[in-house]
């Protein structure tokens, strides 16, 4: 029998499924597993290359006859707020993000709870425990914060500890933080805590010399994922490698087989 090296990446296909995303397709993952020494090299070089990190897996779309799924990052030191976004910023003036260790809590998970039952129930998260949440946050090998998102509480002028409102749970590149899983409490919806939380990224990043903000797979024709496509300018990952799009080069981009 052939041994492999533990930091030698060996790769999976999955069998084929319905997609998520888009009625009538059905979707096929290539996937690698992230272990040793060399697993936030690998992470690096993989999320490169258009693959995204579920604990201690790296996976990306390999279907058949269909190349939707498109791999966006924001280029965040040339992003600039629209109207609508700065709305956003200023709706949750009164919201402190703080970094943290990769370590979960029953406060998060309730949130997280909370949040797949009102948004995702019938979704393949669905029935997740706690402790399940738990191996989501810590099963990495690669270098990965939570960043929870708490109200201000002023009480005498003096800032305290607020609710918890929103969590990301990020991975920290060489060249940018990828977000890798995000939720908020759904009682908070009118705040559009995902954008908020994508706009803090994006400052983030900014003031960690870091280039970029991996957002995923961004879908066109997809309302669960063609928000991400709004955060310009931003790179989208085509057959080519890396292509530009800030609203005067989307239609270049798809010219260039992005979406066929």
């Amino acid at each position: 029998m052939t041994q492999h090296s533990r930091d030698t990446p060996q790769f999976y296909l999955t069998a084929p499924s319905p997609c998520p995303y888009l009625p009538d397709r059905s979707e096929r993952k290539v996937f690698t597993h992230l272990v040793g020494e060399k697993a936030g090299d690998l992470n690096d070089l993989l999320t490169h290359g258009g693959f995204r990190r579920s604990q201690s897996i790296a996976y990306r779309p390999a279907c058949d006859q269909c190349r939707a799924c498109v791999s966006v990052r924001v280029i965040a030191h040339e992003f600039r707020p629209s109207r609508k976004f700065r709305k956003v910023k200023a709706r949750n003036a009164d919201i402190v993000g703080t970094m943290r260790a990769a370590v979960p809590t029953s406060e998060q998970y309730s949130i997280f709870r909370a949040y797949l039952d009102q948004r995702h129930r019938h979704g393949g998260m669905a029935d997740m425990t706690v402790l399940d949440y738990a191996m989501m946050v810590e099963d990495s090998h690669v270098e990965t914060r939570i960043i929870e998102y708490r109200k201000r509480d002023l009480d005498n002028g003096i800032d305290k500890r607020g609710d918890l409102v929103a969590v990301a749970l990020t991975d920290v590149l060489s060249d940018g933080l990828s977000m890798v899983y995000s939720f908020f409490e759904p009682s908070e919806q009118s705040r559009s805590l995902g954008t908020f939380m994508i706009l803090d990224h994006i400052s983030r990043a900014r003031q960690l010399g870091l280039p970029y903000v991996y957002l995923g797979y961004w879908i066109d024709g997809s309302r669960k994922m063609d928000y991400k496509g709004r955060f310009l300018p931003q790179q989208r990952l085509a057959p080519t490698g890396w292509l530009r799009a800030d609203g005067e080069s989307e239609n270049a981009a798809r010219n260039a087989g992005l979406n066929t």
